[in-house]
């Protein structure tokens, strides 16, 4: 059997926009191989949901995307029945002497069902990529029941009995370690730890989403970005952020940060996001991370 094409799902994500190492590119094949969910951990800003949209991208697949948060249930995940249309539909056979099992059975048909991301990533005839995103926000009964579903990738409605994917999809979980996930949970995905990218992969980044950029603009922002990181900042910059940053740049017409930074104190505001952030980088402070990058 031949092994997963790793190098050429890297060139199709780097053809759509997406820079990964080699370790996500591996991860990536394995998934298709196997057949097996993806848990990408990392901090904020790293680029996790931005794996399973390149990969949609890349497969010519829907991304569907469920919002993991504190209280999500069956119903905000899986389906749940139009209950107004349903009330309508009742009203409207009132008097008409309906046998009250025809109208049960009218009102729980899928004409009344609404889909959430679960369901709808069943039921597509072909794969789409369901993100899951931010599963740790979610309370351990949800994870519990999500296990149900990605396990067997069928659900029960009782009106209307079991419903089997019709086409297996590709599963992205993200984490950000908010929450300890189950180990059974763990048990069941592959894993890789998403990290922060290295100077010459977030430039390579700026140059595949920037086409226009500068290739030494983008190694000093990238080289500048990454120092920043190193500070004691309350929230790290992400790489959606450092993208901000470079266009906002490149539209004041900067070409190097030493050159201009004047520019480059005002338009912090791409990158630092709190007052307390914005206080830990006083122009002595930038100035001295310029000149280690210039």
């Amino acid at each position: 059997m031949a092994g997963p094409d790793r190098a050429g799902l890297t060139r199709r994500l780097a053809a759509v926009g997406y820079i990964a190492d080699g370790g996500l590119g591996t991860a990536l094949a394995l998934m298709d191989m196997l057949g097996r969910p993806l848990l990408l951990e990392g901090e904020a800003g790293v680029g996790k949901t931005e794996v399973a949209k390149a990969l949609a991208a890349v497969h010519g697949a829907e991304l569907i995307r469920l919002q993991c948060h504190e209280g999500l249930d069956r119903a905000d995940a899986l389906y749940e029945w139009n209950y107004q249309r349903q009330l309508l539909a009742i009203k409207a056979r009132e008097g008409a002497d309906a046998d009250a099992d025809a109208v049960e059975a009218h009102v729980f048909s899928e004409r009344y069902l609404l889909e959430r991301p679960l369901l709808a990533a069943i039921r597509r005839e072909t794969s789409p990529v369901l993100l899951i995103d931010e599963v740790d926000r979610a309370d351990a009964e949800f994870e519990a029941f999500l296990l149900e579903v990605l396990s067997d990738f069928q659900v029960s409605i009782p009106e209307l009995g079991t419903i089997k994917a019709r086409s297996i999809p590709r599963v992205v979980l993200t984490s950000n370690g908010t929450r300890e996930l189950s180990d059974a949970l763990r048990r069941r995905c592959l894993y890789h730890a998403l990290d922060f990218p290295d100077v010459d992969r977030e430039a390579a980044i700026l140059r595949a989403r920037l086409p226009d950029i500068d290739i030494a603009l983008a190694q000093q922002v990238a080289g500048l970005v990454a120092a920043i990181r190193k500070e004691d900042l309350a929230k790290l910059p992400g790489v959606a952020e450092t993208l901000d940053w470079a266009a906002a740049l490149m539209g004041l017409g900067v070409g190097r940060l030493d050159a201009d930074r004047e520019a480059v104190f005002e338009t912090l505001s791409c990158i630092v996001k709190t007052r307390q952030d914005r206080g830990r980088l006083p122009r002595e402070v930038l100035d001295r991370l310029i000149g280690g990058v210039a």
